[in-house]
């Protein structure tokens, strides 16, 4: 009967059992595969999120400035609605047309998103170009 430390795995004399180096690379070679796949994914969907909160904020200063116009019969000194967290808001106007601008900045500093009187609605940024808001990756006008 064996009672010492003889060799092999787990014969210790307190039978204790642990990862062999080529089991350990196994594991972080997977979790790096995992990782990988994980980590532009979410990206994608956190600037999604941020692309969605812009568009939010356009449509609603389009509200308060058609809203604006109702009461003054004029664009010009409208309110210019609040930027967000990764997109600034700019409003120019006169006394008949206006165009609110979101501009990204930080991680979103390439899209630029548009809207003015005659609800156009454009796009500039790494999603493509174009007169509709590309709200992901792939899609087109």
């Amino acid at each position: 009967m064996e009672t010492g430390a003889t060799g092999g795995r787990g014969s210790g004399p307190t039978g204790a059992r642990g990862f062999t180096l080529v089991e350990l690379m196994i594991a972080v070679a997977v979790v790096a595969v995992l990782l990988s796949i994980a980590v532009p994914a979410y990206r994608e969907y956190a600037r999604r999120g941020a692309v969605a909160g812009a568009i939010e904020v356009l449509a609603a200063g389009r509200v308060v400035a058609e809203r604006y116009f109702l009461d003054t019969a004029t664009y010009e000194d409208m309110p210019c609605p609040g930027g967000t967290r990764y997109f600034a808001i700019e409003c120019e106007s006169d006394a008949e047309s206006y165009r609110i601008t979101a501009t990204g900045e930080g991680s979103m500093n390439e899209f630029v998103y548009t809207i003015d009187e005659a609800n156009l609605r454009t796009t500039s940024g790494p999603w493509g170009e174009g007169n509709c808001w590309i709200t992901r990756k792939g899609d087109r006008c």
